[in-house]
């Protein structure tokens, strides 16, 4: 165990908050609520922005920017979008301040009122559809593929660093299209992407479903998600994307001429990932031990540590392990070599296991004698020695192993954590004694839905794609028919 790190059986949570802040992932700021990401944790984020851009610029999208202030009269368009967003709204009321006449400091100049009040983005489906009618006129200018990388603010009482800040870091696609079916398209394809990269690149496994009505997106008419499984045996919703219908279009009367020259309104999708996401790279895969990353996300991939007393081993040691950095970054592999003489080689090891580095390559005299290097794995904590021929081509090897390993780990915990049940007493006995993603019949109603989070804390966090599990039961609150079962779980 890491020490001063809470272990996840002791208490996950701070575990968990313990392990963010001693990582140098990120840090609480001096405003309540906000974060500050370091470079460590951004440089985690950079990885995925760079990954999720490429898979949508591959599927036609283009990135644009739109802006942080939307006049609050366009949340008034979409009925259910302002309902669903209000309580969370930053309102800027004022643009100007003013030397307090008692000298005590400035204060808000109350000439200066806005004659409009402008709300700090929630999400843009309203300032962005405002804009696509001046951009949409034909089924030429059809489909309007657009993503935006951009920070938005939802007002949280209680906030933890990654899951849940009042300000964080997205992307947001906006899609505009001249059918249902290329909107509906639009919104799986991108559920599609959102798997890829978590199942690809985080080694997360996901389920993919739709959301209930009382789980969907605010002006939604239908919200794709993908869920994945912490291992305290909490859900997090790891992205979702909407079909929006032409709920938007109509609010902001944004119509086409189609084909046929007929004036129709346009179908629209909307759909996000964010810096949540980072909190659930910690807790899928993380230990007692610290920060565990999969290779294609860690900003290191490799260490390297030299362990010497003199200095002229020391520059025997550096053309070697300088060689070997080299090698590997010709293979796209990012390399450190750390021969800093402010820390000791124990010191540094513990440092770069706790931050997660995936491999760890040790050298010293001796080895160079031998032609040997030792290399230490994060994800097992094996250690195994290696020629240092073989080193090029072995690490590029280790580290997909590596990756595999993670995914197959926590695929095994879901597996291990999803359990069936029939009954209201099992559901209840299971939820309290085990946790995970619980697969039951649900009669299909708001009432029972909610009746069940109120008793339980649980969700419905995805009812299957194409009825999965369908099959005739009963729903295990009301005992009402039910034709399928539904994933529930207590979520962050």
């Amino acid at each position: 165990m890491a020490k001063n790190l809470s272990t996840r059986e002791e208490n996950y949570s701070q575990w968990y908050n313990d392990l963010v802040v001693r990582a140098d992932l990120a840090e609480n700021s001096a405003v309540r609520g906000c974060m500050v990401i370091k470079p460590y944790g951004y440089a985690i984020w950079e990885k995925m922005q760079r990954a999720l851009d490429d898979m949508f610029k591959k599927t036609g999208h283009v990135n644009a920017y739109f802006p942080l202030f939307i006049p609050k009269s366009f949340f008034s368009r979409e009925a259910d979008h302002v309902e669903g967003f209000a309580k969370e709204c930053a309102v800027v009321t004022h643009y100007r301040l003013k030397n307090a006449p008692d000298g005590s400091g400035v204060v808000v100049d109350e000439e200066a009122k806005l004659e409009e009040e402008l709300i700090i983005r929630p999400t843009s489906e309203t300032i962005i559809w405002d804009t696509y009618k001046n951009w949409i006129q034909s089924y030429r200018d059809l489909p309007l593929l657009i993503n935006q990388w951009a920070n938005v603010v939802r007002w949280e009482m209680r906030t933890r660093l990654f899951l849940r800040t009042a300000e964080f870091l997205w992307q947001e696609g906006h899609t505009a299209h001249a059918s249902r079916e290329e909107a509906v398209e639009e919104s799986e394809k991108i559920l599609g992407i959102y798997t890829e990269f978590a199942e690809n690149w985080m080694a997360m496994p996901v389920i993919q479903g739709i959301k209930s009505p009382n789980e969907r997106f605010a002006g939604a008419v239908e919200t794709y998600c993908v869920e994945a499984l912490m291992q305290d045996g909490k859900a997090l919703q790891a992205g979702t994307s909407h079909f929006l219908g032409q709920n938007f279009a109509k609010a902001f009367d944004v119509k086409f001429l189609s084909k046929e020259n007929k004036l129709e309104y346009v179908w629209a999708t909307s759909w996000g990932v964010s810096t949540r996401l980072i909190g659930a790279l910690i807790m899928a895969h993380s230990d007692d031990h610290g920060l565990v990353l999969p290779p294609k996300l860690a900003p290191i991939q490799v260490v390297i540590v030299p362990i010497y007393k003199k200095e002229e081993e020391l520059a025997q040691i550096s053309g070697v392990a300088e060689s070997i950095k080299d090698a590997l970054e010709a293979k796209g592999i990012s390399v450190r070599y750390d021969n800093r003489d402010t820390f000791k080689p124990g010191w540094k090891f513990s440092e770069y296991e706790f931050k997660g580095v995936p491999v760890r390559l040790a050298i010293g005299p001796r080895d160079l004698q031998n032609g040997t290097v030792e290399v230490a794995r994060r994800d097992t904590l094996e250690k195994d020695v290696l020629q240092i021929a073989d080193i090029e081509n072995k690490i590029e090897h280790l580290l997909e192993q590596i990756q595999r390993n993670l995914y197959q780990k926590a695929l095994t915990f879901r597996e291990d954590n999803t359990h069936i049940v029939d009954t209201w007493e099992d559901f209840t006995e299971t939820l309290e004694t085990k946790g995970g993603f619980i697969l039951a019949h649900w009669d299909g109603t708001s009432e029972t839905e909610e009746a069940i989070k109120e008793k339980t804390k649980a969700t419905i966090r995805a009812i299957p794609l194409n009825k999965q599990f369908s099959g005739e039961g009963k729903c295990i609150y009301s005992g009402k028919p039910s034709d399928q079962r539904v994933y529930f779980a207590r979520a962050y």
